[in-house]
């Protein structure tokens, strides 16, 4: 379930901020459409910073009504307050969702006990699958491989997100936990090279735009076909970087709106892409096959 190119999925909005659903049913049905293992919903490329619970709750709802079963559905449920985190992984779980993906506290800074006994908490709290999930560069707080270790043999905790783009990280992390325990790349630049140090497969930003390429070039990697994954990826490769030029997903919700695939709605603090960009992110896109 958890493995292959699963997809950080945009939220859709219209122009006044409101979440558009029938743009979301669309999305949905591209990527069933296109190999994509799992769709994670409210994530940092959904906006979850900025969505209200009975905004979560409805895509939730829809997702897996539309979906059911044809891809995991994997929950954004974290916060900065494990209370509050808590909270929301119950009544997640009562949703027919696959997990729940449980980010770092971000600005608190908690040091590697606290971290441990926060997702403890979590894990304690939820009915249903936990995946963790490491982003220092928004977060600033590190996740290390021994408190990983530690979470890994609690009931519940089954997987990681790890955005730190190190394959040495990738491999301390597999040799620490135990086997069963997925470890997925957070960073589709070197997600190959992850994919090489032991991890299962990506949860991509690129996938919002290219899902079957994302796709096919996991099945090479995880298939051990080293050099059909690099000559796949090697159209994304611009992708991967343009995507981040200004902060995710800024770019990837300005470029699928020129696809014609969502509207243009992102929410402050957010705004949308800064016209200096959009030709490095339309060649990217260019380069990768996507008629823009």
């Amino acid at each position: 379930m958890f493995a292959g190119s699963l997809v950080a999925l945009v939220t859709p909005m219209r122009a006044d901020g409101a979440v558009d659903f029938e743009a979301w049913a669309r999305l949905l049905e591209l990527h069933a459409a296109s190999g994509t293992a799992g769709v994670v919903v409210g994530g940092t490329t959904g906006e979850s910073g900025t969505l209200l619970d009975a905004e979560l709750r409805e895509l939730l709802l829809r997702a897996c009504e539309q979906l059911r079963g044809r891809l995991a559905v994997i929950a954004g449920a974290g916060t900065s307050s494990t209370a509050s985190t808590i909270e929301r992984a119950a009544w997640i779980s009562e949703l027919p969702v696959d997990a729940l993906l449980v980010v770092t506290p971000a600005y608190n800074r908690p040091p590697q006990e606290g971290l441990y006994q926060h997702f403890a908490a979590v894990a304690r709290a939820a009915r249903k699958p936990l995946l963790l999930y490491n982003v220092p560069a928004r977060t600033a707080v590190d996740l290390k491989p021994a408190t990983v270790a530690r979470l890994a043999r609690l009931a519940g905790i089954v997987g990681i997100k790890e955005a730190v783009p190190e394959p040495a990280r990738v491999r301390e992390l597999v040799a620490l936990c135990p086997q069963e325990f997925v470890v997925l790349s957070g960073d589709d630049a070197t997600v190959r090279d992850s994919i090489a140090a032991g991890a299962r497969g990506v949860i991509s930003v690129t996938a919002n735009v290219a899902p079957a390429a994302m796709s096919q070039m996991l099945a090479a990697a995880c298939g051990a076909d080293a050099k059909r994954a690099a000559e796949l990826d090697a159209p994304l490769s611009g992708l991967h970087r343009e995507l981040f030029i200004e902060a995710n997903p800024i770019p990837v919700k300005w470029l699928l709106a020129q696809l014609g695939l969502i509207g243009p709605g992102i929410r402050l603090p957010l705004v949308p892409l800064a016209a200096g960009h959009h030709a490095a992110v339309r060649a990217a896109a260019q380069a990768a096959g996507l008629q823009v």
